[in-house]
């Protein structure tokens, strides 16, 4: 008989935070599981903890692989997993008691949802600097469907180890992919396009450890470029897909990167929108810059304005000012940061 959850925990050289992460699912109410750990070519014993703590606990399966990667070592998991629902975790983390009890409980509860969530505390929290702070802040904001969906251009809505997700979905959308960017908000991004329903349990359940060496850190395909061109990768075949005219509000450096990718993907900048008296009447990447007083004139059939603006404060008034003209966020315009 199947277990009712499979947890995901792809690693490498995880040290001594491999332990405290594996005892943190020891201590789990929900016992009705399996933990399905991939050692990605450790060469600090990470390999050989996993299997003294499978020869005691029946319900952990190591596979072991040479170093291909996190993509590589996420799909190999998976294969193996079991569950209808598939749990991530990190081997640096610590899961809340309660963590697979709760995510698994919403799943059950509501069958339109497909990826389960909650609330995440970065520790140590001495090591977490202020940017990573709003994040944290940001993400715990975003709890219910619309809500995420909504956010889905802005940031990473959903924290890659907080996760639990129906298996068949996971399966169905093809497993994780490595195009260059991070595969975890590249499945976000195609669950999400696909009409998924993304929730969270409003409660901190997970943990999730700050430090120098995390991958988010080192790896060149986390960078804000690469997240750049992921978002306009799917802005691109979704809602600027036959709407052929796109207005970016924001002419700072944010703006004329995502214009860079959008115009690489084929879409027809129409114009920019800026406060800045300086930046008004100018020309950039082709397009005029225009104040935001004279947006009204711009609006036409499907064109699609994304607010391009990395202060959540402004994000808010532009909502606001879109919204008076009438205009539907989701539809006539986007949020992208």
């Amino acid at each position: 008989m199947s277990p009712r959850v499979s947890v995901l925990l792809p690693l490498r050289d995880a040290g001594p935070d491999l332990e405290v992460a594996l005892d943190s699912l020891t201590r789990q109410t929900l016992a009705d599981y399996e933990l399905v750990a991939v050692d990605d070519g450790s060469v600090d014993g990470s390999g050989e903890a996993l299997e003294r703590r499978a020869r005691a606990d029946f319900r952990l399966r190591v596979i072991r692989q040479p170093r291909r990667g996190l993509v590589a070592a996420l799909n190999a998991g998976l294969a193996a997993c079991s569950a209808p629902y598939v749990a991530r975790m990190d081997a640096d983390d610590v899961s809340h008691p309660r963590r697979l009890e709760l995510q698994a409980e919403l799943l059950d509860r509501r069958p339109e949802v497909g990826v389960a969530s909650c609330l995440v505390r970065c520790f140590p929290r001495r090591r977490v600097e202020e940017g990573f702070r709003l994040y944290e802040q940001w993400l715990n904001s975003l709890v219910e469907p619309v809500a995420i969906a909504r956010e889905r251009f802005v940031e990473s809505p959903v924290a890659h180890p907080s996760v639990v997700v129906r298996r068949q979905l996971l399966e169905d959308a093809g497993g994780y992919r490595d195009l260059g960017w991070a595969e975890d908000y590249d499945l976000w991004l195609r669950l999400l396009e696909a009409g998924v329903g993304f929730a969270k349990v409003e409660r901190c359940l997970l943990f999730w450890r700050e430090g120098g060496q995390r991958l988010t850190r080192v790896e060149p395909r986390y960078t804000g470029e690469r997240f750049l061109e992921c978002k306009a990768h799917f802005l691109a075949r979704g809602p600027l897909r036959d709407r052929g005219r796109v207005v970016i509000w924001g002419a700072g450096k944010s703006g004329r990167r995502l214009a860079t990718h959008l115009v690489a993907r084929d879409q027809r900048l129409v114009a920019f929108v800026d406060i800045d008296p300086a930046k008004v009447g100018r020309t950039v990447r082709g397009a005029p810059v225009v104040a935001a007083e004279d947006l009204p004139g711009l609006l036409r059939d499907r064109l699609v304005i994304l607010a391009a603006v990395p202060s959540r404060g402004a994000r808010q008034l532009i909502r606001a000012k879109l919204d008076r003209l009438g205009l539907g966020e989701g539809r006539d315009y986007w949020c992208v940061a």
